[in-house]
């Protein structure tokens, strides 16, 4: 049996096409291409293949200029990546595609036919797909999952097979085999932290400590934090000025805890939903993550330090709608709207109730599983929310 191909680009795209090859590996043989990065999520998974490239901003299109500081690698890497895929014609039982339309602008340029192409950036909220995606889908896909029917019916009226089914980011969701006690049991609130997986994570974690140091003198509040992998937490302590209080290599999820300033913060990796659902606000620098917070009804603040690019933002904003609320990288403004959803649960449920609607729910994840798996018996598919 030839194995199946899953292009990705970008290290939010590679964590939900190795959910993928997770929940499928009893029906086929996967291989993974990152185009961009060492394609961390693959690692122990499958196979990793083909040129990656190196770049500055590793897929975060936020900060300013940050494509144009790309460029260079990715320039260098193109005409490697398109004879690359060009090579794969044929080798492949299947070629699949997570992320955004440059992938399968590539794939179009090789010749490569893609079988599945799972869009997880664009959003009829925000962006429509113009006619050079158009013509590169058409070209060279068979068939399209979009995040909202707004885009699978722009792509059905140009005579392209494209369905909407739901969020794959709300599929792919990191659960670990934890409880983590919630404010209603307790007494206590809340506040999800997650700092990001990139460069400068350090420093946006130090201003989110900032802020619940200052949520903590009138709130009776803890932090607890969704650690992404290749993160060093003692890098973070650092940052924070905070204490680190590790626990056994034993334990999978739960990474311990910091302390001082007043304040704690339990670490947990690989647990992101019980993180956001255990969360009564959530402050968010990350990509993915922050989406997959407002999609399981929980409000997200965002800070939107100046060297990031307005227009990303705003794109993401049409999108989010007032379920985010966007403020400067000020620790008291963040701290003072952090209390005042803390002590407003209509707000925060009206706040959530717009961030489902607007991100829409799971459904995609077992629709692609059917088409890979389809002719297997329904019992070697692995269907169904990984919680």
């Amino acid at each position: 049996m030839r194995p199946t191909l899953f292009i990705s680009n970008g290290m939010g795209e590679d964590s939900m096409s190795a959910e993928i090859i997770r929940r499928v590996d009893s029906c086929l043989e996967a291989e993974a291409y990152p185009l961009i990065g060492a394609g961390r999520a693959f690692d122990n998974l499958c196979r990793i293949v083909g040129p990656r490239a190196d770049v500055p901003s590793e897929g975060w299109r936020h900060r300013r200029w940050s494509v144009v500081r790309d460029l260079a690698s990715i320039s260098a890497i193109m005409p490697r990546a398109i004879g690359y895929l060009r090579r794969c014609r044929g080798r492949y039982d299947k070629v699949v595609v997570v992320g955004d339309t440059s992938a399968v602008i590539l794939s179009a340029l090789a010749g490569l036919k893609v079988d599945l192409y799972i869009d997880v950036f664009k959003t009829g909220y925000s962006h429509r797909y113009t006619a050079v995606e158009s013509q590169a889908i058409r070209r060279a896909v068979k068939k399209v999952f979009c995040r909202d029917d707004m885009l699978a019916a722009q792509l059905r009226e140009k005579g392209i097979d494209a369905v909407s089914h739901g969020n794959i980011m709300l599929d792919t969701v990191t659960y670990g085999d934890i409880a983590i006690t919630g404010s209603k049991d307790d007494g206590i609130s809340r506040v999800g932290l997650l700092p990001g997986s990139r460069t400068g994570t350090p420093q946006a974690f130090a201003l989110q400590i900032d802020a619940l140091e200052m949520i903590a003198k009138r709130a009776n509040v803890i932090g607890v934090a969704a650690i992404a992998d290749g993160i060093d937490i003692a890098a973070l302590a650092q940052a924070g000025g905070l204490a680190y209080s590790p626990l056994p290599a034993s334990h999978t999820h739960d990474m311990g805890h910091l302390s001082g300033r007043g304040i704690r913060i339990e670490l947990y990796r690989g647990a992101t939903g019980n993180v956001i659902e255990a969360s009564d606000v959530v402050l968010s620098q990350a990509g993915t993550a922050t989406q997959q917070a407002l999609g399981l009804g929980k409000p997200v603040i965002t800070f939107f330090p100046p060297e990031h690019r307005k227009k990303r933002m705003d794109d993401e904003q049409a999108l989010m709608g007032e379920s985010r609320l966007l403020l400067p990288p000020d620790p008291a403004a963040i701290a003072f709207e952090t209390a005042r959803l803390l002590e407003d649960p209509a707000e925060r449920a009206r706040l959530g109730a717009i961030g489902k609607q607007r991100l829409g729910g799971p459904g995609t994840l077992d629709a692609v599983i059917a088409e890979l798996c389809r002719g297997d018996p329904a019992d070697k598919r692995g269907t169904g929310h990984p919680k």
